[in-house]
């Protein structure tokens, strides 16, 4: 299969995005061809503000990308905003799509209720779907790994390539969702993880400060007392530990010492700090090493720029030919 997946360059990543690199790694490693990028553009949506530090995320959003085992030799690792072609395929992808079903977009209707400290009344924000459809299209993608919050917009896409495909001749696949075999984590008091709150734990912590994280973390509210049992299923540690604790045996010890009282949640949070630290070592002493070899990142997304770019002036060939605006 082709897959494409990518990004939003609005800050460091967290371990919630170091869920979907595991998905995005072992997609690569089952031989498909993977195109992965930062989505610098789609973050102009909500962070036309912090443009300046866009370069500096996107950098270091690729640097986590290789040290958490993504492989510029097998998949193809890029910017957004270095293929220009993604802007006029965006441009001549909007002419097919009503306002109203934009409009009608789950997401577009739950962010602009939930999401107060910023505006999001702009033209751009309302046809964030149809550039993400483009970015998808652009590489005749086959497969799509998204969260479920995200299975609109790709039936959205599946619905822009079967309509240029009718109205004018068969260029694109229609891509289907690859869902995420594990939810979404909360943030560490338990809400939705966020930046506003300052919930997450960043994937480049150390191993201090992701105790320092772990340690106070919102617990089942119904164990008051170390003495009181809880349920595993209402403590958003456990979903931590359903993430990175793989020993049959711990997630075991987790759910029984919960649910007779035999543990404490401190006992429980340092098997999971236990457990991150073992899976964040490696990539922490990747990041060290691209810190001191600069030079190494930044061939990587010329190489994978170029690749993509490539692969994109391919599509627009058809495109233009299939739309008769060749010039």
């Amino acid at each position: 299969m082709r897959i494409l997946s990518g990004m939003r360059s609005t800050g460091k990543l967290h371990l919630g995005h170091l869920i979907t690199l595991d998905r995005w790694v072992e997609l690569q490693e089952q031989g498909n061809q993977c195109y992965y990028f930062v989505a610098d553009w789609h973050a102009l949506t909500s962070h036309i503000d912090s443009t300046g530090e866009f370069k500096e995320w996107t950098i270091d959003i690729i640097k986590t990308y290789v040290a958490a085992g993504l492989d510029p030799e097998k998949s193809v690792l890029f910017i957004q905003s270095a293929i220009k072609e993604h802007a006029e395929l965006f441009l001549l992808l909007s002419m097919l799509v009503p306002v109203p079903r934009l409009q009608r977009m789950p997401t577009y209707k739950e962010q602009r209720e939930q999401i107060t400290d910023r505006d999001l009344s702009s033209a751009g924000f309302l046809l964030y779907p149809v550039l993400q459809a483009a970015d998808v299209l652009m590489y005749l993608a086959d497969g799509v790994p998204v969260g479920e919050d995200q299975v609109y917009h790709i039936e959205l896409t599946r619905e822009i390539a079967r309509k240029f495909n009718n109205v004018f001749e068969e260029v694109f696949p229609e891509p289907k969702p690859i869902l995420s075999k594990v939810t979404k984590l909360p943030g560490t008091d338990g809400r939705k993880m966020s930046k506003s709150y300052d919930n997450f734990i960043l994937i480049d912590n150390d191993e201090k400060s992701l105790w320092k994280k772990i340690a106070p973390m919102m617990t089942d509210p119904a164990r008051k007392r170390r003495t009181d049992p809880g349920d595993p299923e209402k403590c958003p540690v456990w979903l931590y530990h359903k993430a990175f604790t793989h020993s049959p045996e711990e997630l075991d010890w987790v759910i029984q010492g919960c649910k007779t009282a035999s543990i404490g949640c401190l006992d429980c949070k340092k098997v999971l700090h236990k457990n991150l630290v073992s899976k964040l070592q490696p990539v922490w002493e990747k990041l060290e090493t691209f810190n001191e070899n600069p030079d190494i990142i930044m061939d990587i997304i010329e190489e994978g720029n170029k690749k993509a770019r490539k692969s994109a002036q391919e599509t627009m060939v058809k495109v233009r030919s299939a739309m008769k605006v060749s010039w």
